[in-house]
């Protein structure tokens, strides 16, 4: 059965640094995409970065480039995003999704089947 737990979310201060964690089981992390995406109050679900398995490329959102990085543990089936310089903004649920099936569109929510619940980051001014 495949499951997603996020964690490591948190308050933070303007400026401050978090990393998230999705720990994965019930299939081999590394050997499909996984993407982070985040819904904040009144808002839609946005993507934030995806990482392929194919080529092992990323896509970052316009909007965290330069200050969220996605890494992964294959041995410990876990992906990581370090978030830097955060701002009120990025505050939101934060969710990890996968899929069985490759992905097309890496940032679309649509795409994954699978996520986590979600983890808190809530950043203040």
């Amino acid at each position: 059965q495949v499951q997603l737990v996020e964690s490591g979310g948190g308050l933070v201060q303007a400026g401050g640094s978090l990393r998230l964690s999705c720990a994965a089981s019930g299939f081999t992390l590394g050997y499909y995409a996984i993407g982070w995406f985040r819904q904040a109050p009144g808002k839609e679900r946005e993507g934030v970065v995806c990482a392929r398995s194919s080529d092992g490329s990323t896509v970052y959102a316009d909007s965290v480039k330069g200050r969220f990085s996605i890494s992964r543990d294959n041995a410990k089936n876990t992906v990581y995003l370090q978030m830097n310089s955060l701002q009120p903004d990025d505050t939101g649920v934060y969710y990890c999704a996968t899929d069985l099936r490759p992905i097309v569109r890496c940032l679309v929510p649509d795409e994954y089947g699978y996520w986590g619940h979600g983890t808190q980051v809530t950043v203040s001014s």
